[in-house]
């Protein structure tokens, strides 16, 4: 199994597990809302690092987070490479938030805009498998 192959996969069960978690209520128990920001912050992770196998496939090399974004946009790979960016910095603020008025700002981006975000690169992805 290729190296893009065992990214998409894995990216895929974690993406179903952040797409279960938002269907959850998030005032039944705090251990919702902070597993939601968790499970985003690996889905990310993980679609950076497809972005990057999907770019190399194509023959474009990049290294950093948003290096990648950039160069997906560019590609066609993404459609709102400012979105992303976005979620980059989302991303990047939940490893230091600590007030819970930010940590729900980030839960509401998460699930009004970044998983349809992660949802269409899982489709492009594929896609681009078939191709």
């Amino acid at each position: 199994m290729n190296e893009r192959r065992v990214i998409s996969t894995e990216f895929s069960r974690a993406l179903v597990r952040l797409r279960t978690g938002v269907t959850e209520d998030p005032a039944r128990s705090d251990l919702v809302f902070d597993g939601v920001i968790q499970r985003f912050e690996f889905c990310f992770e993980l679609a950076w690092k497809l972005l990057k196998s999907l770019l190399h496939h194509q023959g474009i090399e990049s290294s950093s987070p948003r290096a990648c974004i950039k160069e997906a946009s560019r590609a066609g790979i993404l459609t709102d490479g400012d979105a992303w960016i976005g979620m980059l910095e989302a991303r990047n603020r939940t490893s230091h938030i600590y007030d819970q008025e930010d940590a729900r700002a980030v839960y509401e981006k998460i699930k009004g805009e970044y998983v349809a975000l992660l949802i269409e690169l899982e489709e492009r992805a594929i896609r681009i498998s078939q191709d």
